[in-house]
This record gives C-alpha cells, structure tokens and sequence, in this order.
C-alpha cells in the first residue's frame, strides 16, 4: 500500500498506550500502525519525538460579543492559528444567545463567522440565555438532535445569569435529549454584594477583582449547581474550577455516583491572585472569573488532575487586547475592576504548560497528559473515536512534540490577535513542533502552513 503520508521513527503516545510505531496516513485517516513503513509521497521524520493525537480545547471564546465598546481580541481565523501553534487540531468555542435573540439565529451567525475562517476543526456548544418556552420546547430539543450536545448556563453576569427554576428547566431538556449542561457556577447575588461593598470602601483596582469572588462564592454556586443536576438526573460539566473547595464538592458527588465531571485551566495552575496586584493597571492583564488564587488552590487543582476529578483541562481562552480602549484598558475599566473586560488568552499555551508543569515535574504521565488534553474532550464531547486518538480510521490530527525544548513563553511566538499573554517570561520545556489536521500540516516550527483546512464538525 502507497500512503499520502507517513510519520516514521516515533514514539507513539495514546490516553492508554505508549509504543514506537510508523503512521501510514491515506486520504486524511490514520491508515495503518506498523513499522518500517516506507513508501508514500511524503515521509515525516519523527525521530527523538512524541507522536500524539492533536490537542483539543473543549473550552474557547472567540468573536463572542460582550458589553457596549468592548471588542474580542480573535477572531475564528486568529484564534484558531494559535491553537494550531499550540498543537490543537480542534476547539470547542460558543455560540452565544443573546437576550431576545433565537438559538438558530445565534447558530446560523457563529457558524457564518466560523466557515471557511479555521486553520483548525470547530464544534460549537451552545450558550442560553433566555430559555423561553420557543427556545425549550421546539430549539433546543431540534438542535441537540441536529448535533449540539453541549449547552452552557452562567450562574452569574447581568445578561446570561439563569434563574435556579431556569436551570432546572435547561437541564431538564438536555436530559430528555441527551445533551451535556456545563455550568460557570459563580454566586450572582453574593458577587454583586461583596463588589458594591469593595465600591464602598474604595477598592476598585484591579486585585479586588479576586476580593469580589472568593472561593467560597464559586464552592456555593457548585453545590447548588450540582444540586440541580441531582434533582433533575442530569449530567452536568462544572467548568473552570480554580479551589479546593469546589473541587472537593464535585469529588463528593462522583463518590455519590452522580453524573457530575470537572475542567480547570492552565491558570489556576500557575497564576495566583498576587498576579492582579500589579503596579497601575497592569493586574488587569488577570482578570479572569474565577480568579486565579493561591498556592493550596493550586495543589487542589492538581490534585483533582491526578486524581480523575477533573477528566479535561481546557484554556478557556477568553482575549482582550491590553492597549486598547476596546479591550482591557476601557475606560470604565480603569476606574473599577467590575469594568475590566473579563477573561484571558491562552488557547496556544495550554497544551505546552500542562506538559512542562504536569510531565516534566512528574505530576502526571504522558498517557494521562493526552487524556487531559485530547481523548477525554472528545469522549465527553461526541467527537470520539473520529478525534482524539492514534488509532486505524481515526482522523490524521496529530502533533509531534519535542519533549526536551525548552521555550520562553513570549507572546510573538503565539500569533493570536491579543497583544499580550499571561504567561509571558514562563520558561517551559516540551514544545509542538508540528500539527497535521486531517493528514496536512497546518504548523511547523511555528510557521503556519496553508490556509483554511479546518471544517465545523457535527456530532450527531
């Protein structure tokens, strides 16, 4: 057999499995796992390097819309180029209803966005917003059947929080149509006390941000989210989990035996609050919900890593440009920190900071790395065995990976739309070097290669 493609002389590394092995790839699949292989139009050399299904970020934000003047850094072309560099093949980014808005006209907005603009392949969750009797009885159910089996709810923010009755009714439908409910489980009412409090007192800079949503806010809404899900016997996602306290409530339920399954992020692994407390507004540049916070909420998220608490880990990528009025310096922004746009980039970093910070340190193991970071989101996201594993007629997405580079974490390096990374300075070791989409590579050594491969996929 003549392949298009094949990758030789690697180490092969799945969510269950480490091996050395040829990949002989033919028309955008994984045709043959063997060795020696040798004749095919192209041949990869892969030596000294891991051979792993291409990263997938179950958690991603781009061209979202937000409040008045505020602008998302990137756009589905800029986002997707970075994710590319950071060894993605796949995101799962949103497609937000806004208050008085339809869900298939949010659909058909972000999908118009999103065509023919990735550099890598896009699934969609869908946000709600304004469950009305339309959006539960008819919408949802027809899109969930049409291949949107996830669905976000927000427990906080003044223009998406939902009710308790509404949750209950959201989830409520996603169990009778076998969808999965991630929840951003934040306290509203308790955040906007403790902010109009800090307002009060005159503390509106930037690290009082982390003061207005302390752990015990997110730990609550968990619980009550969790809660929910019980009554209804729904599965539910909590997503961006930051403490222990909210970590060990979701530990409680899976001991329970409830359908409950937890993500964090790169940045509660290595930010901390003391990242917000920067001279000027320079701790805006941190901002994000949860915050980050401190080094025992670290070793928690850690903990639920090791420990299966936490089946993905995702960057939420959420990006504001830092020198611009439109982004983190608005300037409602700059005189309160419940005006500073809301999230962080990271969508190129996530895979290259687990892997420093979790394999090198001996905090996890190649296999669980790839689970994390690839096989796990496409599991719990409809998208397995087509994405996020090595195996015989799977899709070619793989990324080779230089385990022993090291890298200065410096934003040029990342080629998304913001001006800034958090991570700026972060030395790390283990570095993509390539990432092939469907059998065609879209980066080597950080240059894009192409144009537009990636597809919006369905998951029915």
């Amino acid at each position: 057999m003549r392949f298009d493609t094949i990758i030789k002389s690697g180490t092969v590394v799945t969510a269950a499995d480490t091996f050395r092995a040829d990949i002989g790839i033919l028309d955008g699949r994984i045709a043959v796992l063997a060795g020696d292989l040798d004749d095919a139009d192209e041949i990869i050399d892969a030596t000294g390097l891991l051979v792993m299904p291409g990263g997938i970020d179950g958690h991603v934000h781009l061209e979202q819309p937000g409040s008045p003047g505020i602008v998302m850094a990137d756009t589905f072309e800029t986002g997707t180029r970075s994710a590319a560099v950071g060894g993605n093949t796949t995101v799962l980014p949103f497609c937000l209803q806004q208050k008085g808005q339809t869900l298939r006209e949010a659909v058909k907005d972000y999908t118009e966005r999103a065509q023919d603009h990735c550099h890598v392949d896009v699934a969609f969750h869908l946000i709600v917003t304004d469950p009305t009797p339309q959006v539960l009885g008819q919408e949802l159910p027809a899109l969930i059947a049409e291949g949107f089996t996830s669905i976000k709810i927000f427990m906080t923010y003044d223009d998406m929080k939902l009710a308790d009755r509404e949750i209950l009714e959201v989830l409520d439908v996603a169990r009778q149509h076998k969808a999965l409910v991630m929840v951003h489980a934040e306290g509203y009412d308790s955040i906007r006390f403790l902010s109009e409090r800090l307002e009060r007192q005159g503390k509106t800079a930037p690290v009082y941000h982390g003061a207005s949503r302390p752990a015990v806010v997110e730990r609550e809404a968990t619980h009550r989210a969790i809660s929910l899900a019980e009554i209804v016997e729904a599965p539910v996602m909590i997503v961006h989990v930051s403490n222990r306290h909210a970590m060990e409530e979701i530990r409680r339920a899976q001991m329970r035996g409830l359908p409950v399954y937890g993500e964090t992020c790169p940045q509660y692994l290595v930010l901390t609050e003391a990242d917000m407390d920067r001279e000027g507004m320079e701790g805006a540049k941190y901002v994000c919900s949860p915050p980050p916070r401190d080094f025992d909420s670290q070793a928690a998220c850690w903990e639920g890593l090791q420990q299966g608490v936490f089946e993905v880990i995702s960057s939420d990528h959420c990006p504001y440009r830092y020198e611009d009025a439109a982004g983190k310096m608005a300037p409602k922004g700059q005189t309160n920190f419940r005006y500073v746009p809301n999230g962080i980039p990271g969508i190129a970093t996530r895979m290259p900071i687990l892997f420093s910070e979790g394999v090198v340190k001996g905090r996890i193991d190649l296999n669980r790395f790839v689970a994390l970071t690839s096989t796990n989101h496409a599991k719990r996201y409809g998208l397995y065995p087509q994405k996020g594993t090595i195996a015989v007629g799977a899709d070619a997405d793989i990324v080779l990976w230089d385990p022993a580079r090291e890298v200065t974490i410096h934003h040029e390096i990342l080629q998304d739309g913001c001006d800034y990374t958090p991570y700026e300075g972060l030395e790390i070791t283990g570095w993509p070097v390539l990432t092939m989409l469907r059998g065609s590579v879209v980066v080597r050594e950080n240059e894009l290669k192409g144009a537009f491969s990636g597809i919006i996929l369905s998951r029915r």
